[in-house]
């Protein structure tokens, strides 16, 4: 028994890790293709992306490149 738990926990915090890494890989992607449309990003957006959630990087990465500015594309819909 215990080492069923201790294996679903293994795979639980696997998943998590997992996840992150692919929200963190999101990020960067994010932040390059910032910097190569509008140029060298202020740190509070670099700060900003770095703690937004699966959904705002999505949709930020989404207009990306269809909005005019930065601030335009990073305004919350």
């Amino acid at each position: 028994m215990r080492a069923r738990a201790m294996t679903a926990l293994g795979r639980q915090g696997r998943q998590a890790g997992e996840r992150e890494g692919r929200q963190e890989g999101q990020r960067s992607t994010l932040l390059k293709q910032l910097r190569l449309r509008f140029g060298e990003l202020p740190e509070p957006v670099v700060a900003r992306v770095r703690a937004a959630d699966a959904a705002q990087i999505e949709g930020w990465t989404e207009r990306v490149l269809t909005s005019p500015t930065l601030d335009d594309c990073l305004t919350e819909r």
